[in-house]
Protein backbone atom coordinates (compact mmCIF):
# COMPACT_ATOMS: atom_id res chain seq x y z
CA UNK A 1 0.00 0.00 0.00
CA UNK A 2 1.22 3.50 -0.71
CA UNK A 3 1.45 6.26 1.85
CA UNK A 4 -0.75 8.76 0.00
CA UNK A 5 -0.69 11.59 2.53
CA UNK A 6 -0.43 14.94 0.76
CA UNK A 7 2.45 16.10 2.98
CA UNK A 8 4.20 13.00 4.34
CA UNK A 9 6.48 13.64 7.30
CA UNK A 10 10.19 13.12 6.85
CA UNK A 11 11.67 11.08 9.69
CA UNK A 12 15.10 10.08 10.83
CA UNK A 13 14.53 7.14 13.15
CA UNK A 14 16.62 5.25 15.66
CA UNK A 15 15.94 2.52 18.20
CA UNK A 16 16.01 3.27 21.93
CA UNK A 17 17.62 1.72 24.98
CA UNK A 18 15.42 -1.07 26.34
CA UNK A 19 17.29 -2.38 29.39
CA UNK A 20 14.93 -2.34 32.37
CA UNK A 21 14.15 -4.68 35.24
CA UNK A 22 10.33 -4.89 34.92
CA UNK A 23 7.96 -5.31 31.98
CA UNK A 24 6.19 -2.14 30.98
CA UNK A 25 3.60 -1.83 28.23
CA UNK A 26 3.23 1.47 26.39
CA UNK A 27 -0.19 2.08 24.82
CA UNK A 28 -0.02 3.73 21.39
CA UNK A 29 -3.17 5.19 19.85
CA UNK A 30 -3.86 5.40 16.13
CA UNK A 31 -4.41 8.44 13.94
CA UNK A 32 -6.81 8.37 11.00
CA UNK A 33 -5.30 8.80 7.52
CA UNK A 34 -7.60 9.01 4.43
CA UNK A 35 -6.29 7.21 1.35
CA UNK A 36 -7.51 9.54 -1.37
CA UNK A 37 -10.63 11.61 -2.14
CA UNK A 38 -13.95 12.35 -0.42
CA UNK A 39 -15.13 8.72 -0.52
CA UNK A 40 -11.71 7.37 0.42
CA UNK A 41 -11.09 4.47 2.70
CA UNK A 42 -9.57 5.61 5.99
CA UNK A 43 -6.77 3.70 7.68
CA UNK A 44 -5.71 3.82 11.33
CA UNK A 45 -1.94 4.39 11.58
CA UNK A 46 -0.16 3.38 14.80
CA UNK A 47 3.42 3.34 13.51
CA UNK A 48 5.37 5.56 13.07
CA UNK A 49 4.35 8.17 15.63
CA UNK A 50 6.08 10.55 18.03
CA UNK A 51 6.05 8.04 20.88
CA UNK A 52 7.62 5.26 18.81
CA UNK A 53 9.04 4.90 15.32
CA UNK A 54 10.19 1.28 15.24
CA UNK A 55 9.36 -2.09 16.82
CA UNK A 56 12.21 -4.28 15.74
CA UNK A 57 12.48 -3.50 12.03
CA UNK A 58 8.70 -2.92 11.78
CA UNK A 59 8.40 0.73 10.79
CA UNK A 60 4.83 1.18 9.48
CA UNK A 61 1.46 -0.20 10.63
CA UNK A 62 -1.80 0.66 8.86
CA UNK A 63 -4.99 -0.99 10.12
CA UNK A 64 -8.17 -0.65 8.07
CA UNK A 65 -11.78 -1.81 8.07
CA UNK A 66 -14.13 -3.47 8.31
CA UNK A 67 -14.81 -1.20 5.35
CA UNK A 68 -17.98 -1.47 3.25
CA UNK A 69 -16.69 -0.77 -0.24
CA UNK A 70 -20.20 0.13 -1.41
CA UNK A 71 -19.72 3.29 0.69
CA UNK A 72 -16.04 3.98 0.12
CA UNK A 73 -15.27 2.45 -3.25
CA UNK A 74 -12.69 0.13 -1.72
CA UNK A 75 -8.97 0.19 -2.37
CA UNK A 76 -7.51 1.46 -5.63
CA UNK A 77 -3.85 2.39 -5.16
CA UNK A 78 -2.18 3.15 -8.49
CA UNK A 79 1.39 2.02 -9.26
CA UNK A 80 3.81 3.59 -6.80
CA UNK A 81 7.44 2.98 -5.78
CA UNK A 82 9.25 1.56 -2.74
CA UNK A 83 12.89 1.48 -1.71
CA UNK A 84 14.73 0.08 1.31
CA UNK A 85 11.82 -1.88 2.76
CA UNK A 86 9.57 -4.94 2.59
CA UNK A 87 5.77 -4.65 2.47
CA UNK A 88 3.69 -7.19 4.36
CA UNK A 89 0.01 -7.54 3.41
CA UNK A 90 -2.37 -9.46 5.72
CA UNK A 91 -6.15 -9.52 5.34
CA UNK A 92 -9.01 -10.45 7.67
CA UNK A 93 -11.77 -9.96 5.06
CA UNK A 94 -11.91 -9.22 1.35
CA UNK A 95 -9.49 -9.66 -1.52
CA UNK A 96 -6.84 -7.38 -3.08
CA UNK A 97 -5.23 -7.78 -6.51
CA UNK A 98 -1.48 -7.15 -6.48
CA UNK A 99 0.68 -6.37 -9.53
CA UNK A 100 4.33 -5.36 -9.41
CA UNK A 101 7.27 -4.51 -11.66
CA UNK A 102 8.83 -7.91 -11.01
CA UNK A 103 5.92 -9.32 -13.04
CA UNK A 104 4.09 -10.75 -10.03
CA UNK A 105 0.31 -10.95 -10.29
CA UNK A 106 -1.19 -12.26 -7.07
CA UNK A 107 -4.19 -11.92 -4.77
CA UNK A 108 -4.11 -11.04 -1.10
CA UNK A 109 -6.69 -13.14 0.73
CA UNK A 110 -7.51 -13.66 4.43
CA UNK A 111 -4.95 -15.82 6.19
CA UNK A 112 -2.45 -15.58 3.31
CA UNK A 113 0.79 -13.61 3.43
CA UNK A 114 2.03 -11.47 0.54
CA UNK A 115 5.53 -10.11 1.18
CA UNK A 116 7.20 -7.82 -1.35
CA UNK A 117 10.83 -6.74 -1.12
CA UNK A 118 11.48 -3.27 -2.49
CA UNK A 119 15.24 -3.25 -2.02
CA UNK A 120 16.89 -0.89 -4.52
CA UNK A 121 13.52 -0.23 -6.13
CA UNK A 122 10.17 -1.75 -7.04
CA UNK A 123 6.71 -0.47 -7.97
CA UNK A 124 3.29 -2.07 -7.50
CA UNK A 125 -0.45 -1.48 -7.52
CA UNK A 126 -3.18 -2.70 -5.14
CA UNK A 127 -6.87 -2.89 -6.03
CA UNK A 128 -9.73 -4.53 -4.13
CA UNK A 129 -11.51 -7.03 -6.37
CA UNK A 130 -15.12 -7.03 -7.55
CA UNK A 131 -15.71 -10.08 -5.34
CA UNK A 132 -15.01 -7.96 -2.25
CA UNK A 133 -17.81 -6.42 -0.22
CA UNK A 134 -15.98 -5.85 3.08
CA UNK A 135 -12.29 -4.93 3.21
CA UNK A 136 -10.46 -5.43 6.51
CA UNK A 137 -6.81 -6.01 7.32
CA UNK A 138 -3.37 -4.57 7.98
CA UNK A 139 -0.57 -3.23 5.80
CA UNK A 140 2.90 -3.38 7.35
CA UNK A 141 6.39 -2.26 6.37
CA UNK A 142 9.76 -3.63 7.46
CA UNK A 143 12.94 -1.55 7.19
CA UNK A 144 15.83 -3.30 5.47
CA UNK A 145 19.25 -3.13 7.15
CA UNK A 146 22.07 -1.27 5.41
CA UNK A 147 23.65 -4.53 4.24
CA UNK A 148 20.52 -5.46 2.28
CA UNK A 149 18.70 -2.23 1.50
CA UNK A 150 19.80 -2.32 -2.15
CA UNK A 151 18.91 -6.00 -2.59
CA UNK A 152 17.02 -7.17 -5.66
CA UNK A 153 13.23 -6.84 -5.78
CA UNK A 154 11.35 -9.97 -4.72
CA UNK A 155 7.85 -11.30 -3.98
CA UNK A 156 6.82 -14.17 -1.71
CA UNK A 157 3.43 -15.74 -0.99
CA UNK A 158 2.81 -18.04 1.98
CA UNK A 159 -0.27 -19.65 3.56
CA UNK A 160 0.41 -20.54 7.21
CA UNK A 161 -1.47 -23.39 8.84
CA UNK A 162 -3.26 -22.49 12.09
CA UNK A 163 -1.47 -23.51 15.28
CA UNK A 164 -3.33 -24.13 18.51
CA UNK A 165 -2.35 -23.21 22.03
CA UNK A 166 -4.38 -22.89 25.23
CA UNK A 167 -6.98 -20.21 24.62
CA UNK A 168 -5.82 -19.10 21.16
CA UNK A 169 -5.59 -19.96 17.48
CA UNK A 170 -2.40 -18.63 15.90
CA UNK A 171 -1.22 -18.10 12.33
CA UNK A 172 2.50 -17.37 12.17
CA UNK A 173 3.31 -15.57 8.92
CA UNK A 174 6.86 -14.47 9.83
CA UNK A 175 9.33 -15.88 12.34
CA UNK A 176 8.50 -18.43 15.05
CA UNK A 177 5.86 -18.69 17.78
CA UNK A 178 4.02 -21.46 19.63
CA UNK A 179 6.10 -24.19 17.98
CA UNK A 180 5.43 -22.99 14.43
CA UNK A 181 7.95 -21.35 12.08
CA UNK A 182 7.34 -19.49 8.83
CA UNK A 183 9.70 -20.31 5.95
CA UNK A 184 9.46 -16.79 4.53
CA UNK A 185 12.80 -15.00 4.32
CA UNK A 186 13.43 -11.76 6.20
CA UNK A 187 16.62 -9.74 6.54
CA UNK A 188 16.46 -9.17 10.31
CA UNK A 189 14.96 -11.42 13.03
CA UNK A 190 11.19 -10.81 12.98
CA UNK A 191 7.89 -12.15 14.28
CA UNK A 192 4.49 -11.66 12.70
CA UNK A 193 1.39 -13.62 13.77
CA UNK A 194 -2.38 -13.33 13.91
CA UNK A 195 -3.89 -14.48 17.23
CA UNK A 196 -7.58 -15.22 17.78
CA UNK A 197 -8.18 -15.29 21.54
CA UNK A 198 -11.14 -17.24 22.94
CA UNK A 199 -13.73 -15.35 25.00
CA UNK A 200 -12.53 -14.67 28.57
CA UNK A 201 -9.37 -16.70 27.95
CA UNK A 202 -5.80 -16.23 29.14
CA UNK A 203 -2.89 -17.32 26.95
CA UNK A 204 0.78 -17.31 27.93
CA UNK A 205 3.27 -17.45 25.07
CA UNK A 206 6.99 -18.14 25.14
CA UNK A 207 8.72 -15.24 23.35
CA UNK A 208 12.29 -14.35 22.47
CA UNK A 209 13.74 -12.10 25.22
CA UNK A 210 15.93 -10.37 22.62
CA UNK A 211 12.82 -9.16 20.79
CA UNK A 212 10.69 -6.13 21.45
CA UNK A 213 7.00 -6.72 20.67
CA UNK A 214 3.94 -4.83 19.57
CA UNK A 215 0.38 -6.11 19.89
CA UNK A 216 -2.24 -4.53 17.63
CA UNK A 217 -5.83 -5.17 18.72
CA UNK A 218 -8.23 -5.52 15.81
CA UNK A 219 -11.30 -6.09 17.94
CA UNK A 220 -11.96 -6.90 21.58
CA UNK A 221 -10.42 -5.70 24.84
CA UNK A 222 -7.14 -7.48 25.47
CA UNK A 223 -4.84 -7.27 28.47
CA UNK A 224 -1.18 -7.44 27.44
CA UNK A 225 1.18 -8.21 30.33
CA UNK A 226 -1.39 -6.64 32.65
CA UNK A 227 -2.13 -3.53 30.55
CA UNK A 228 -5.56 -3.21 28.93
CA UNK A 229 -5.69 -2.48 25.20
CA UNK A 230 -8.82 -1.55 23.26
CA UNK A 231 -9.60 -1.99 19.58
CA UNK A 232 -7.15 -0.18 17.24
CA UNK A 233 -4.59 0.35 20.01
CA UNK A 234 -1.02 -0.92 19.83
CA UNK A 235 0.73 -2.17 22.95
CA UNK A 236 4.52 -2.02 23.06
CA UNK A 237 6.65 -4.36 25.23
CA UNK A 238 10.43 -3.99 25.25
CA UNK A 239 13.18 -6.58 25.35
CA UNK A 240 14.08 -8.82 28.28
CA UNK A 241 10.83 -10.80 28.53
CA UNK A 242 10.67 -14.53 27.82
CA UNK A 243 6.90 -14.89 28.23
CA UNK A 244 3.90 -12.83 27.21
CA UNK A 245 0.48 -13.22 28.82
CA UNK A 246 -2.62 -12.12 26.91
CA UNK A 247 -6.12 -12.05 28.40
CA UNK A 248 -9.29 -11.51 26.39
CA UNK A 249 -11.56 -9.43 28.64
CA UNK A 250 -14.59 -9.74 26.35
CA UNK A 251 -17.37 -12.32 25.94
CA UNK A 252 -16.55 -12.82 22.26
CA UNK A 253 -13.39 -13.83 20.44
CA UNK A 254 -10.73 -11.12 20.15
CA UNK A 255 -8.39 -10.74 17.19
CA UNK A 256 -4.86 -9.36 17.50
CA UNK A 257 -1.67 -9.13 15.44
CA UNK A 258 1.60 -9.72 17.30
CA UNK A 259 4.74 -8.18 15.79
CA UNK A 260 8.28 -8.44 17.10
CA UNK A 261 11.95 -8.26 16.32
CA UNK A 262 15.37 -7.40 17.65
CA UNK A 263 15.83 -3.64 18.13
CA UNK A 264 16.80 -2.00 14.85
CA UNK A 265 19.92 -0.03 15.70
CA UNK A 266 20.43 1.83 12.41
CA UNK A 267 19.19 5.34 11.75
CA UNK A 268 16.79 5.56 8.86
CA UNK A 269 15.09 8.33 6.95
CA UNK A 270 11.54 7.52 5.88
CA UNK A 271 9.49 9.73 3.57
CA UNK A 272 6.50 8.81 1.40
CA UNK A 273 7.26 5.26 0.19
CA UNK A 274 11.03 5.46 0.48
CA UNK A 275 13.44 4.43 3.23
CA UNK A 276 17.05 5.60 3.03
CA UNK A 277 19.86 6.74 5.28
CA UNK A 278 20.01 10.39 4.29
CA UNK A 279 17.96 13.17 2.79
CA UNK A 280 20.00 12.75 -0.39
CA UNK A 281 18.84 9.12 -0.67
CA UNK A 282 15.23 10.31 -0.65
CA UNK A 283 15.85 13.07 -3.20
CA UNK A 284 17.56 10.58 -5.52
CA UNK A 285 14.75 8.01 -5.24
CA UNK A 286 12.04 10.62 -5.80
CA UNK A 287 13.82 11.99 -8.87
CA UNK A 288 14.20 8.48 -10.30
CA UNK A 289 10.47 7.83 -9.85
CA UNK A 290 9.40 11.16 -11.32
CA UNK A 291 11.63 10.55 -14.35
CA UNK A 292 10.26 7.00 -14.89
CA UNK A 293 13.69 5.49 -14.26
CA UNK A 294 14.30 1.79 -14.82
CA UNK A 295 15.12 1.65 -11.11
CA UNK A 296 11.46 0.97 -10.30
CA UNK A 297 10.42 -0.90 -13.43
CA UNK A 298 6.89 -0.88 -14.83
CA UNK A 299 3.61 -2.34 -13.56
CA UNK A 300 1.65 -4.03 -16.34
CA UNK A 301 -2.10 -4.59 -16.21
CA UNK A 302 -3.19 -1.60 -14.11
CA UNK A 303 -5.89 0.52 -15.76
CA UNK A 304 -4.79 4.07 -15.02
CA UNK A 305 -1.85 6.36 -14.38
CA UNK A 306 0.81 5.83 -11.75
CA UNK A 307 0.99 7.95 -8.58
CA UNK A 308 3.19 11.04 -8.78
CA UNK A 309 5.48 11.70 -5.83
CA UNK A 310 4.53 14.54 -3.46
CA UNK A 311 6.72 17.61 -3.27
CA UNK A 312 9.65 17.27 -0.90
CA UNK A 313 9.43 19.27 2.34
CA UNK A 314 11.45 22.46 2.40
CA UNK A 315 13.00 21.67 5.76
CA UNK A 316 16.03 20.14 7.43
CA UNK A 317 15.64 16.51 8.48
CA UNK A 318 15.66 16.25 12.27
CA UNK A 319 16.38 13.00 14.12
CA UNK A 320 13.27 11.29 15.47
CA UNK A 321 14.16 8.80 18.19
CA UNK A 322 12.26 6.31 20.28
CA UNK A 323 12.10 7.46 23.90
CA UNK A 324 14.72 6.22 26.33
CA UNK A 325 13.07 3.90 28.85
CA UNK A 326 14.16 3.59 32.47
Amino acid sequence: MSNVEKDPTELRCAASDHGRPLPQVDVLSARDVPLGGPRAMTVRRTLPQRARTLIGAWCFIDHYGPDDIADTGGMDVAPHPHTGLQTVSWLFNGEIEHRDSLGSHAFVRPGELNLMTGGHGISHSEVSTTRTTILHGVQLWVALPEEHRHTARDFQHYVPSPARTDGADIRVFLGSLAGDTSPVRTFTPLLGAELILEPRSTTTLTIDPEFEHGLLVDHGDVRMAGTLLHAAELGYLGTGNDTLTLTNETDTAARTVLLGGTPFEEQIVMWWNFIGRSHEDIVEAREAWQNASDRFGKVDGYDGDRLPAPALPNATIAPRKNPTRH
